[in-house]
């Protein structure tokens, strides 16, 4: 996975994937170097180049409920919620389920704020508060994760939860073959 460059099969893909008659405009380059400037981030690729010059969301998915747009969250994640700080690594490299873990509230509450708001973008969710991130900072920067009410854990083959190529265009890639988001069990 080449979060530096933008593959033009990986481009190509995306391109057909998404119905961009049903999305939003591109950003176009300035906007996108605007974002990254005022949060710190470079975004990986292909997403960058794919909301520069393709388009900033879809409601043609995925996940589910459509692809949001870059500077935006879904509408059902909540008020009154943590400032997301994109500059801050991500924490995990690795599944969580946090509902099996048995240490005090106290000590997974902070945890938890920074999975959910450190160092990723939302793309969407699947509903039921099931949303997907892109990676932005941190040691799985360009990878998509699910985090979850009960847990978070990275979307990918390597992970053993999909037979997905990791990154944003292999799960974009897994949607449109019409697979179920994790399909080795």
């Amino acid at each position: 996975m080449d979060t530096d460059h933008a593959d033009p099969a990986d481009l190509a893909a995306l391109r057909a994937a998404f119905d961009v008659d049903a999305g939003e405009q591109p950003l176009g380059w300035d906007a996108v170097h605007a974002f990254e400037a005022e949060h710190g981030v470079v975004l990986p690729e292909p997403y960058r180049t794919f909301v520069a010059e393709v388009c900033d969301g879809s409601s043609s998915g995925p996940p589910d409920f459509g692809l949001v747009p870059l500077a935006a969250l879904p509408e059902d994640w909540g008020d009154g919620r943590p400032q997301r700080v994109l500059a801050h690594p991500f924490p995990l490299t690795e599944m969580w389920v946090w509902e099996d873990d048995p240490r005090p509230d106290e000590e997974i509450d902070p945890l938890l704020e920074q999975v959910f708001d450190h160092g990723s973008i939302v793309l969407g969710t699947d509903g039921c508060g099931m949303y997907w991130h892109l990676i932005v900072s941190g040691p799985h920067r360009g990878h998509v994760w699910q985090i979850n009410g009960e847990g978070a854990a990275p979307f990918g083959a390597e992970f053993g939860f999909s037979t997905g190529e990791a990154g944003f265009a292999g799960w974009v890639k897994h949607w449109a073959a019409h697979k179920p988001w994790f399909d080795t069990a």
